[in-house]
């Protein structure tokens, strides 16, 4: 198995020619390596070529609920590129939303596991729209986790970002070690929910469907 920082064009190919079974770019989460482990020692029993196990090859077979549906609400092109990059190589799905009245029509329209909100976006800015969210959160057992996307975190930042009702924040860049504790943390507590009312109904409580 082969585990790399970066790919490269033509990879592929030279893997498959050196016999190699699985090519996955890091990082890689727990249950992906574990799965892409069992898929190689079961290709033992098989007959004929075995298709290279690749990082998009896992997702075909991946439980739903190891997957977050991921709103992000950012008007910076090269931010919405970069993040949504990040996310999709973890194996995430991403939701777009160019300034924040586009964030709560995109909550309207679907249902969603975390909302991902820069602070200074255009029309209605991020404590704005999450300060409407959770207006409309009242009288229900609702909370979507809300982390702001600011590129300068100052002395008291923290404050104001919780104030409207947001649950942390991250600076810009955002840096994969933060995004990979806070993705960790929403499919625990996504686990919690679900185990707690006995079905997977719980998304219910993260926006419309």
């Amino acid at each position: 198995m082969m585990l790399t920082l970066a790919g490269h064009r033509g990879d592929a190919e030279r893997c498959k020619a050196l016999g190699i079974s699985a090519y996955l770019l890091k990082p890689i989460r727990q249950s992906e390596l574990r799965e892409a482990m069992a898929r190689v020692l079961g290709a033992k029993e098989q007959q004929g070529a075995i298709p290279l196990i690749i990082r998009y090859s896992l997702y075909d077979a991946r439980d739903p609920e190891g997957v977050l549906r991921v709103l992000l609400a950012e008007d910076n092109p090269v931010n919405q590129r970069l993040a949504t990059r990040m996310l999709e190589k973890r194996g995430y799905r991403v939701v777009l939303a160019g300034n924040g009245r586009e964030a709560l029509e995109a909550l309207e329209r679907g249902s969603f596991d975390l909302v991902l909100m820069d602070v200074q976006i255009p029309e209605m800015d991020g404590l704005q729209a999450t300060a409407m969210m959770r207006e409309k959160e009242k009288g229900t057992d609702a909370h979507l986790p809300v982390v702001a996307l600011t590129a300068h975190a100052m002395k008291g930042d923290r404050d104001k970002f919780l104030a409207p009702g947001m649950d942390g924040y991250l600076t810009k860049p955002i840096r994969p070690r933060e995004l990979d504790d806070l993705l960790e943390s929403c499919l625990k507590h996504r686990a919690e929910e679900v185990a707690a009312s006995g079905s997977g109904s719980g998304r219910h409580r993260r926006g419309r469907s």
